[in-house]
């Protein structure tokens, strides 16, 4: 596991990076922030759980998603954001962990 980002949700205009229409909101490339942050602007009606609207995630790679969501409270289910990432979300110790597999 290695750590990729931290999560951040803003109500700031940024330099957009992405729109993902399904939960709504978009986000910044946190491969250009040189501190990895990840900015995230959600739609009022956003479909995405309160706890990543409201508050930080972190966020690390992993080799096998499927193996590190066992025995996990899982926030949300594997999903594919883009055609090379692999994602879910998972509750630890009250704070959204994401959890990223390059496919």
């Amino acid at each position: 596991m290695k750590f990729h980002h931290v999560g951040l949700p803003t109500k700031e205009e940024r330099p957009w990076s992405a729109r993902l229409d399904e939960g709504k909101l978009q986000i910044t490339d946190s491969a250009v922030d040189p501190y990895s942050i990840e900015w995230l602007k959600f739609d009022d009606d956003s479909p995405m759980p309160k706890e990543l609207q409201n508050g930080p995630h972190l966020a690390f790679m992993v080799d096998d998603l499927d193996k590190e969501l066992l025995g996990k409270e899982i926030l949300i289910e594997p999903f594919q954001p883009f055609p090379n990432l692999r994602c879910a979300f998972i509750m630890h110790l009250g704070i959204p962990v994401e959890l990223m597999q390059n496919v």
